[in-house]
């Protein structure tokens, strides 16, 4: 495989499993300690679970591909 394949594949993975734990703890948190944050009409829990699911997503995917990019580094053609 290409090394930009391995990239995608590794940022795509990342947001796959960013995505859900970014959700899980923004809620968390907002439920706990944020319940007066407003984002896109949204209250509380709901607002920083979204949030936490766009950050998680996006976190992972950065994540996810620098993996992919330091391992594909060091792997025989």
């Amino acid at each position: 495989m290409t090394r930009m394949v391995l990239v995608a594949i590794g940022a795509a993975v990342g947001a796959v499993v960013g995505a859900p734990l970014g959700l899980f703890l923004g809620a968390l948190f907002g439920g706990n300690f944020a319940s007066g944050v407003e984002f896109w009409g949204l209250r509380g829990y709901e607002a920083t679970g979204r949030l936490g699911l766009l950050l998680g997503a996006v976190l992972g995917a950065l994540l996810g591909a620098a993996v992919a990019r330091a391992r594909g580094a060091g792997a025989q053609p």
